[in-house]
């Protein structure tokens, strides 16, 4: 949860302006020291600052400034947000807890066995190992290559079944497409030679003078055997 507004100076103009509050109430609210709210309320600083309503941004309520208007000892409270927002993710390897350190090395076996298109630096920030570990699990030269056992990363608890699914489908994508094999010839090419073949072979049968001379040189072949 925040422990200050948004921009405190811009608040504290804007609460110097429109409320009744003491200094000490609005540099306690803002995080400013009582003398620069005292130095804005006389104009010396945060000047060409607009302020900034802390009501229409939901960080304070009129009941709230009503409270402590009435009491110089009350300090504001910040209202509960009505959007919860994400924790920024810290940049940087994975961070892998003391415990499941040792489950490390099956995980990157598994992942190698199991997904062999995942590159090494996916593996990496899988289970926040480091490429040369990679690198001997792949070859067997681990230390403890002989004791390794392939294990699943999601059931070690190491990373989530989405950002596996994830990796696995990035590296599809990155994969090459394999050149396309022999294929069948189309049906019209085939069948256009076919017709080609039958339309060649009654123009052979209709060959008169063909089939004359073979008639004749058989005809001279029975001659021959009555002699």
């Amino acid at each position: 949860m925040a422990t200050q507004p948004l921009m405190p100076k811009a608040t504290a103009v804007w609460l110097v302006e429109n409320t009744a509050l003491s200094f000490e109430q609005i540099a306690d609210f803002c995080k400013l020291h009582p003398l620069e709210v005292r130095s804005i309320a006389d104009g010396d600083a945060a000047q060409g600052i607009k302020g900034l309503d802390p009501i229409l941004t939901c960080q304070l309520t009129r009941e709230e400034i009503a409270r402590a208007e009435a009491d110089p000892a009350v300090r504001l409270r910040l209202a509960d947000p009505k959007v919860r927002l994400p924790e920024a993710k810290r940049k940087g390897g994975r961070y892998t807890p003391v415990s499941r350190r040792q489950d490390r090395p099956n995980a990157i076996l598994w992942l190698v066995r199991n997904h062999p298109e995942i590159k090494d630096s996916q593996i990496m920030r899988l289970v926040g190992t480091t490429k040369s570990t990679i690198l001997s699990i792949r070859e067997r030269t681990h230390w403890n290559a002989t004791n390794l056992q392939p294990m699943d990363p999601v059931t070690l608890g190491l990373c989530s079944q989405i950002e596996l699914d994830l990796e696995v489908a990035r590296a599809a994508k990155e994969k090459p497409i394999a050149e396309a094999g022999v294929t069948l010839l189309p049906a019209e090419v085939t069948t256009a030679k076919t017709a080609k073949t039958a339309a060649a072979k009654p123009g052979e049968e209709l060959n008169v003078e063909a089939v004359l001379a073979k008639l004749k040189q058989i005809g001279g072949k029975g001659e021959k055997d009555e002699r």
